[in-house]
């Protein structure tokens, strides 16, 4: 019995610790998020600045003493695994409200798969070319082809969740534009995790020849798993559930499966080696047709999601960025790698819009939207940063990047949107949410 004291008394403070960061991070992250509708961006990116926050590059520079104590390196687990959970959850939320009644149309289908083509492949190469001018300045003690594709990795990707949050900011999860947007990202994401767990491997001498056809079949079957066993399934269990048309909550019972489905299907998809959260998205994908079940896990789990979750993840990348770090010589180059990013994919997407019969602004529009990268690009650069190919500076210029191209998507929807004769979303109603 003796020996079980220090235990629990270290439990105990552990425990502690947790909830003092969680405290610190809710609020931070709601104060943060509810600035930034005031300032006319997305919540996310208060949520990102608030994350920044927290670490080296404003708490840790001023208050050294303090965060030391506030964020002990043995909880980053912790803080990884619940950031992870969040993130599932978000992303089964954008897969269930996904809507592909536009892609009914011909043009529509052909404009995602263009869009998406282009989205990666453009900005993919310019990320590439990024990596080999850089290496020898920055990264000269890092394997040279690995450093460069994840530099390509990370200005191909689209952060698929933040987009979705910007889309129904804005209403446009369900036009055209958004649908073709979120369909495209994802597809572009698909790609672009499977790339990187190549790269991962590669990084790691676990490359066979067949690895990535084995990822693409397992994934296939997956998506056939889907459709065929689980679409009947969930249609079978919210029709059994019987939910009210009007008025009543979400089955306890209905959402406890809900979450499990969800992350079982994480659990599928990381063992494939695209990463957990697109099982979540898969799964939402298969609750998709049951828009009363939908509006009831909007209404009822989503803010807790929202609130609790994402700026756990936030913060987390926070504590690995030091902007303090980057001195006068480098804001050349972090001007040069934020160029290579925006116009990598704002223009490719801009000139597939086109081709794809949308009008100019729609065109722009879909560009914009594009070019978000957040939550997905700090994925990556996290998983490059912890397998030791990206150095501290460059991790650092990548995130502000991320920030940056997400930034500008809320000034730039503001300007198009009234040209599509789109209402927007008012900052003072939109800061309480």
């Amino acid at each position: 019995m003796k020996g079980a004291v220090p235990t629990i008394l270290a439990n105990e403070a552990y425990l502690a610790a947790i909830l003092a960061q969680l405290v610190i991070i809710i609020l931070v992250g709601r104060v943060m998020n509810a600035l930034a509708r005031r300032l006319g961006q997305p919540g996310a990116v208060g949520e990102i600045a608030g994350g920044l926050m927290l670490g080296p590059s404003l708490l840790g520079a001023f208050f050294p003493e303090f965060h030391a104590m506030l964020f002990p390196a043995e909880t980053a687990r912790t803080l990884f695994v619940l950031g992870q959970i969040g993130l599932v959850l978000l992303m089964f939320e954008i897969g269930a409200d996904f809507d592909f009644g536009h892609l009914k149309a011909p043009r529509y289908r052909r404009a995602v798969i263009l869009v998406a083509a282009v989205s990666v492949s453009v900005p993919f190469l310019a990320g590439v070319a990024v990596g080999r001018l850089t290496h020898e300045a920055l990264a000269a003690g890092i394997d040279r082809t690995l450093y460069t594709l994840f530099s390509g990795v990370a200005m191909a990707i689209t952060a698929v969740p933040i987009l979705g949050r910007i889309l129904r900011e804005f209403a446009l999860n369900r036009t055209p534009v958004g649908v073709i947007a979120i369909s495209a990202a994802a597809l572009n994401d698909v790609v672009g995790w499977l790339i990187l767990a190549a790269i991962s491997a590669l990084a790691m001498a676990q490359l066979s020849d067949g690895f990535l056809l084995q990822r693409l079949a397992a994934l296939v079957a997956l998506a056939l798993g889907v459709r065929v066993l689980l679409v009947p399934f969930v249609s079978l269990m919210i029709e059994r559930s019987a939910m009210a048309e009007a008025g009543s909550g979400l089955p306890r019972g209905l959402m406890a499966i809900t979450i499990a489905v969800a992350f079982a299907l994480a659990l599928a998809t990381e063992a494939i080696g695209i990463f957990a959260i697109f099982g979540g998205f898969a799964a939402g994908l298969a609750y998709h047709r049951h828009p009363g079940f939908v509006e009831r896990w909007k209404a009822e789990v989503s803010p807790f999601v929202l609130v609790f979750f994402l700026p756990i993840f936030f913060t987390l990348t926070g504590l690995r960025t030091d902007i303090l770090g980057l001195t006068a010589a480098d804001l050349p180059l972090l001007a040069a790698v934020l160029a290579a990013a925006i116009l990598s994919k704002i223009l490719p997407c801009y000139v597939a819009g086109r081709l794809s019969g949308l009008s100019a602004p729609e065109s722009w529009l879909l560009g914009s939207l594009m070019n978000t990268r957040a939550l997905m690009e700090l994925i990556v650069l996290n998983i490059a940063f912890d397998l030791g190919l990206l150095p501290q500076k460059m991790f650092t210029m990548l995130v502000l990047m991320a920030i940056v191209t997400t930034a500008m998507t809320g000034p730039l929807l503001r300007l198009i949107l009234p040209r599509l004769g789109h209402p927007l979303p008012d900052p003072r109603q939109s800061a309480a949410a």
